[in-house]
């Protein structure tokens, strides 16, 4: 390269940035209700470890099976402590199938499972999506790429995000409830059943 090819470069003047750059075209009712979708959505991820812990502690095993049960479950709990909300739905789902104490019937853990793995989809576009302007302070379209390249293509309002909370706080129940309805105490909670560790 010659010296009369050479470019200019240019910085961003950081103080000329508009205030809370770069999520000041959206309103602040707006990113309420994003931040409490994310929230419901952390809490739902907490239920689902906790429940995931409550089903694996109260499966009975053979004698034979005990003690590589016993091996693996710390392994198992761990995994539950980190893994994001797809992971944790599947790790859940089988715990539930092995527990021979279960009163969720199939049909109803398959539509649980469904509408958690329906909440996953949408839980990673507002976690993870890039928000651009949609002409309206109360709207916005997150920039997402699903896994397959398939744009995620839609405005979303406070209405579609306070639904969403809602969805996500109904799922986090109905998890509580394959817990709680075997007579258990939810762990972490000072509800009524028995405690599954003193």
């Amino acid at each position: 390269m010659t010296s009369s090819n050479k470019k200019t470069g240019h910085i961003i003047d950081l103080n000329s940035l508009p205030k809370k750059f770069p999520t000041h075209r959206q309103s602040a009712d707006f990113w309420e209700h994003l931040g409490r979708v994310v929230a419901t959505f952390g809490f739902l991820e907490e239920i689902l470890g906790k429940a995931i812990f409550a089903m694996t502690a109260t499966t009975q095993y053979s004698e034979e099976n005990i003690r590589e049960a016993s091996e693996k479950w710390r392994s198992k709990l761990e995994k539950a402590l980190v893994d994001p909300l797809g992971g944790l739905i599947d790790t859940y789902g089988k715990a539930v199938r092995d527990n021979q104490s279960k009163t969720i019937s199939k049909e109803d853990l398959e539509s649980l499972l469904d509408d958690l793995r329906s909440a996953s989809q949408i839980r990673n576009v507002v976690c993870h999506g890039s928000w651009r302007t949609a002409g309206n302070p109360s709207i916005a379209r997150p920039f997402f790429v699903k896994r397959g390249m398939e744009i995620f293509d839609s405005d979303i309002d406070l209405e579609f995000l306070s639904q969403t909370a809602k969805f996500a706080a109904e799922l986090a129940c109905r998890v509580i409830n394959t817990v709680t309805h075997m007579g258990y105490q939810f762990p972490g909670s000072n509800g009524l059943g028995d405690p599954i560790w003193k």
